[in-house]
């Protein structure tokens, strides 16, 4: 099977599309072959064979390990292999990965397939695998080195247990210790080795909840050894590199991905441990901060005045590219910044000075990040090409972090603490820049670091002195002024901008900036000027000027009036930007979205037919509009407001077909919800005639639920606000209104249609049976809700079945024994109606979401309760869930098994439970607990104060602790909140209840827990 094998794999890698196909059709069919796995193996292991056909079979190994070697999945066929199988290829594939042979590529690949296999087998199935890699790391060649580091990386961080890692912590980490520290290794491989530390910390914090001493002792034995090499590797330096070199040298890598992992590992310490690393920071700090600024000369060279090429790690996915180096370090020097033995020793130099501006620190702060903040020609020519990529910096949106980045969030933190004296140091740092007539890249990083700066102060509501930023203003004039350099030019107006929203005299600066729009040739600066419109009109200044609103939307007409719209559809910040400012220029005057001589909402639109693939550019839009609309004055403005618009909207429904995925009709459909949500009472003439056929036909046609939903609404709506409109309709087939309302709930309560996609058609058939009376109705009621009651008995989302059992309860609010008549002569799959339904019903009861669905299912639960009807009260339905006495840790598959189990209690029982539980949410003592343990959590942080000035900045989803967060927030994330008028409706019920015995309550009573009863005192002690 091997030969045919190697030619298979080898036809995997051909370039014509069919042979190529066709070989991996042959190599499925193959990995049922029992000779598969062991067949790849002994591929993989024969040195006479190609390097790529030895990737190959090793790769398709993996595959086939992740799929089958446990012999269980839930989502495919598994391929079962033989144990002794797996026997033979558990050494080989080792050692494949430990011997001396020198293909990297070779052992890397293997090394994956060892970590595959260890997930499945390891400890139980293959004990000696630790051992044996703890044997050959200390002794074997660089090559049998990298494949055992590899494997016990993967085994640290995929496999070991508790138990595994507290017999065995020691010894991994001192023989990864003693690689790191033999500088007769490759500076590579004694990287890779500090890799391995760094994911042992991954371990520790899952463990020390447990055994917070000891693992708190373990590693603060382990660190007396590590700190010292981790200063000498930060002290040490980079070889002379060739002046006329513009690339990374060769000799640097290695060394590079060394001081990496070094700082790499200080921050995850600083994450788990930061008590461990806090006596250390001041060196830690000073040798960084040191590093950088000799390592800032080189930056210069290779990224800022050339394209050197950056971002680039190993094949064992190590960063090795000096950039990667100064974006660690910055990070690390910003959470340093944070530690109280640093920000004491920085506060004493900063007292010892007058001033923020003359403390050398500050200044040499500012110095290097203004230096590593310089847009790097990379960007430059990026830019040039596609200005969004700006503007995704400037929205703080792109997943591209660099070091300039990295610099803003340092100023950021530098202002949160030293708050405006961080702005004199900034700005007595950038006067100088433009006093030496230094070059535009430190002038446009000083400016950038200053736009970093004010928006964090706006956004927390910091005031920027005047004189600062009158004095800024004067070397903004000087930066828009520079013909030559187009970036400074783009940076000075964005700075006016900002600015703006502190000082009075910025906002002069503001017509030239809308002059800017269409005069600048630079389309860089062009688009600066339209984000900076935004921050002028933010500042409020222009409220109510009708003539400046006119100003800004007709350049930005005027601007997009020059381009071919659909070329900048896949622009996403560019479209972000362009809305945002028009948005804020709708909202000096919303009258505007009447005018016809200015194009406020028509560019809107427009934007909106171009990017209607990106979702914060419909969300803006849709926010806006549904503003727009809910502002309208009076009927007339909303009258002309829907001649204006209605066109637009119902021209996107105007396609041939409908039942595609079809983002703009999705958007439409969004804006007719709002647009009827708020509409006035009555509608205007003919509104029901413009839009009930469009509607239908999109709700008659699609299967999106993006569609479905808000159009069910809008349909609501017509309902709500003007039902007689919209029963008196009749279509060009005679259908009247009515009809038209039935037809379109009948295929959304269908069995075709998600529960998802028709979550909303419950409050339709509500809103129709309300409106429309038994009178209109007739026959169809009856009909109606027995669709609506076949739906919920299958019915599985949260808010359809809320959706659908709302139909019921606003009946039971007017009529609650008419509910259950009907229910009681209805059979649903050979069940009782009344059984299906109120079980659904009473099951789901508390889950639901909204203050008035909440109240009207409450009141309509006590009316359904007070109505003592024996036949609700010989409705069983489920109770109290049955807690299980084993105590085996209940796994996935197990939980398949074993499913949850419940008390069986009559429907008035239960629900007198959902009111007592409705109760409790209502009074808020759900919330109030969830603050108190909020509180408890603040006041244990305390307690546990690890000495550094606030959390992390970034989340480290590798570590436990994180993770129970997560999991904590998700399972708190359904909160109800405080609800005065369900809260005394549900008090009144239940006194009145115990007073008089409804339904015979006193019996009832006496069949609640202890809790419940306990929770009933609560709102009648003398009860």
């Amino acid at each position: 099977m091997e030969d045919q094998l190697v030619q298979v794999l080898a036809n995997t890698q051909l370039a014509a599309e069919g042979p190529r196909k066709q070989a991996e059709i042959d190599l499925k069919h193959a990995s049922n072959n029992p000779a598969y796995p062991l067949s790849l193996a002994n591929i993989a292991r024969h040195v006479s064979i190609s390097i790529e056909i030895r990737q190959s079979a090793l790769s398709a190994l993996r595959l086939f390990i992740e799929r089958n070697w446990s012999g269980e999945s839930d989502d495919f066929p598994v391929v079962p292999i033989a144990d002794s199988v797996k026997d033979q290829i558990r050494p080989l594939i080792l050692d494949l990965a430990l011997n001396s042979e020198d293909d990297k590529k070779i052992k890397t690949a293997a090394s994956y397939v060892v970590g595959k296999i260890a997930n499945v087998d390891f400890p139980e199935q293959w004990a000696s695998l630790l051992p044996t890699l703890l044997d050959v790391i200390p002794n074997g060649s660089d090559n049998q080195l990298h494949g055992a580091l590899i494997v016990l990386r993967d085994l640290v961080d995929e496999c070991l247990s508790e138990d595994q890692f507290f017999s065995m912590a020691r010894d991994i980490v001192k023989v990864v210790y003693d690689v790191a520290i033999n500088e007769n290794r490759k500076p590579a491989l004694r990287a890779l080795a500090v890799s391995v530390f760094r994911g042992c910390f991954d371990l520790m914090d899952t463990v020390k909840e447990e055994h917070p001493k000891e693992v708190q002792a373990f590693a603060e034995e382990a660190m007396k050894g590590w700190y010292p090499f981790f200063h000498q590797t930060l002290k040490s330096r980079l070889p002379e590199r060739d002046p006329s070199l513009t690339s990374q040298p060769d000799n640097w890598n290695g060394i590079i991905a060394l001081k990496l992992q070094v700082v790499k590992c200080l921050l995850k310490l600083k994450a788990v441990f930061a008590n461990l690393l806090l006596p250390e920071t001041p060196q830690f700090f000073q040798e960084i901060w040191e590093e950088l600024s000799i390592l800032e000369p080189s930056h210069e060279q290779m990224y800022i005045e050339n394209e050197a090429q950056g971002r680039l790690e190993d094949g064992n996915g190590l960063p090795y590219t000096l950039d990667f180096l100064v974006l660690e370090e910055l990070d690390f020097l910003n959470g340093c910044m944070r530690a109280p033995p640093v920000r004491k020793e920085l506060e004493a130099q900063l007292a010892a000075h007058s001033s923020a501006y003359e403390t050398p620190w500050v200044l040499d702060l500012m110095k290097l990040a203004t230096s590593y903040a310089r847009i790097t020609r990379e960007e430059e020519e990026l830019w040039d090409i596609d200005v969004s990529l700006y503007l995704a910096e400037e929205q703080s949106v792109s997943a591209n972090y660099t070091p300039r980045t990295a610099c803003g969030d340092l100023l950021i933190k530098l202002g949160e603490w030293l708050n405006q004296k961080a702005l004199e140091g900034l700005f007595a740092f950038t006067k100088s820049l433009f006093t030496e007539d230094a070059s535009w890249r430190k002038q446009e990083a000083a400016f950038f670091l200053l736009n970093m700066l004010v928006s964090d102060f706006f956004d927390c509501s910091k005031a920027v002195p005047e004189e600062v930023s009158q004095a800024y203003l004067e070397l903004v004039n000087y930066a828009i002024n520079r013909p030559a350099e187009p970036l400074l030019r783009a940076r000075g107006y964005l700075v006016a901008g900002i600015l703006a929203q502190f000082n009075g005299t910025a906002a002069a600066l503001m017509d030239r900036t809308i002059e800017a729009i269409t005069a600048e040739q630079s389309e860089l600066v062009q688009v600066a000027c339209i984000k900076a419109i935004e921050g002028f009109l933010r500042s409020g200044f222009a409220s109510g000027n009708q003539q400046i609103q006119a100003k800004v939307v007709n350049s930005v007409s005027q601007w997009m009036t020059t381009k071919d719209m659909t070329d900048v559809e896949d622009a996403d910040d560019l479209l972000v930007t362009l809305t945002e400012t028009l948005r804020a220029a709708i909202n000096i005057d919303k009258r505007v979205a009447l005018s016809n001589d200015i194009p406020a909402l028509d560019l809107l639109f427009l934007i909106a037919k171009h990017g209607s693939t990106n979702w914060q550019v419909t969300m803006l839009i849709c926010e806006e509009f549904e503003d727009i609309v809910k502002t309208m004055p009076d009927p007339a403005s909303y009258q002309a407001f829907c001649q204006k618009v209605l066109p637009s909207l119902t021209g996107a429904f105007n396609v041939a077909d409908v039942t595609s995925d079809n983002p703009l009709i999705t958007f439409a459909t969004e804006l007719m919800a709002s647009l009827t949500q708020y509409a006035s009472e009555p509608l205007p003439p003919g509104f029901v005639a413009a839009t009930l056929p469009k509607l239908s036909r999109l709700l008659m046609e699609s299967n999106e639920g993006d569609i479905l939903r808000p159009g069910a609404e809008s349909v609501k709506y017509l309902l709500a606000h003007d039902h007689e409109q919209v029963l008196n309709y009749h279509d060009e087939n005679g259908r009247s209104g009515l009809e038209v309302c039935l037809h379109i709930i009948d295929r959304l309560l269908g069995p075709t249609i998600e529960d998802n996609a028709a979550s909303e058609v419950g409050g339709l058939a509500a809103e129709l049976v309300e409106k429309a009376g038994h009178e209109r109705l007739g026959p169809f009621l009856p009909q109606l809700l027995q669709a609506v009651a076949n739906r919920l008995a299958t019915a599985e989302a949260a808010p359809f079945i809320q959706s659908l059992i709302l139909v019921f309860a606003r009946l039971s609010l007017v009529g609650a024994h008419d509910v259950v008549e009907f229910l009681s002569t209805i059979q649903i799959n050979g069940e009782s109606g009344l059984q299906v339904v109120l079980g659904k019903w009473l099951e789901n009861s508390v889950n639901f979401a909204g203050y008035d669905e909440i109240r009207q299912n409450v009141i309509a639960l006590s009316k359904l309760y007070s109505l003592n009807d024996p036949r609700v009260t010989q409705t069983l339905v489920k109770g109290d869930l049955i807690m299980p006495t084993s105590d085996r840790i209940l796994t996935r598959s197990r939980a398949k098994q074993t499913p949850d189990k419940y008390t069986i209690i009559p429907a008035p029982l239960k629900i007198l439970k959902v009111l007592i539980e409705e109760l409790l949410s209502a009074s808020g003592t759900n919330s109030a607990a969830n603050a108190a343990a909020a509180v408890a959590g603040e006041f244990a942080d305390e307690n546990d104060d690890d000495g550094w000035e606030d959390d992390p900045d970034t989340i480290d989803l590798n570590l436990g602790s994180v993770k129970n967060d997560l999991m904590g927030f998700l399972e708190a994330s359904n909160m109800r909140h405080r609800d005065d008028e369900t809260q005394a409706y549900l008090t009144e019920f239940f006194l009145a209840a115990a007073r008089d015995n409804i339904a015979g309550f006193g019996e009832w009573y006496n069949q609640l827990t202890d809790d419940e009863k306990a929770k009933l005192h609560e709102i009648s002690p003398q009860q």
